[in-house]
């Protein structure tokens, strides 16, 4: 059987891209003040460049610090199949994959096997590259999320 891949993405919960451990750590604190839990988007084709293994770890470094962030790991593998196998294999829970259709499908499979999810379509997130103060800008940002408020939209 078949999995196909999701354009949808796994959880509600809202996305901030990461280029650093500094960043994750703004991402996670503010989440976990705020009481919301966060996606922790690598960079564009961050599979190629830091590659699977340390955003595993980046990801389970800021979650170690702030618990209750629940961040869950999305790593972008852009359009390049072996990447993404590769952060599967590494045990990433959630890829974004941007190649053919078909690709996307067979990875799709390999990642229902362990319960991962492939991402297909874009995700709406805030991204902190050059951004001056992270803290403030995912407080900011996760605010629509937090318990207090009606709507995450």
């Amino acid at each position: 059987m078949t999995t196909p891949p999701t354009t949808a993405p796994p959880t509600t919960a809202p996305a901030i891209r990461v280029h650093s451990l500094d960043d994750a750590r703004a991402a996670c604190a503010a989440a976990a003040d705020l009481g919301v839990t966060v996606r922790l988007v690598s960079a564009p084709a961050g599979a190629a460049h830091g590659g699977a293994l340390w955003f595993r770890e980046l990801v389970a470094r800021a979650a170690a610090e702030w618990p209750s962030a629940a961040p869950t790991a999305v790593l972008d593998c852009s359009d390049r199949a072996g990447d993404a196998q590769g952060a599967l294999a590494a045990g990433i829970g959630v890829i974004l994959f941007t190649g053919p259709a078909p690709v996307a499908a067979k990875l799709a499979d390999i990642a229902g096997r362990t319960g991962a999810t492939v991402l297909t379509g874009p995700l709406p997130a805030l991204d902190l590259r050059g951004v001056r103060d992270p803290v403030a800008a995912c407080r900011d940002y996760l605010a629509k999320w937090s318990p207090g408020q009606t709507s995450a939209g």
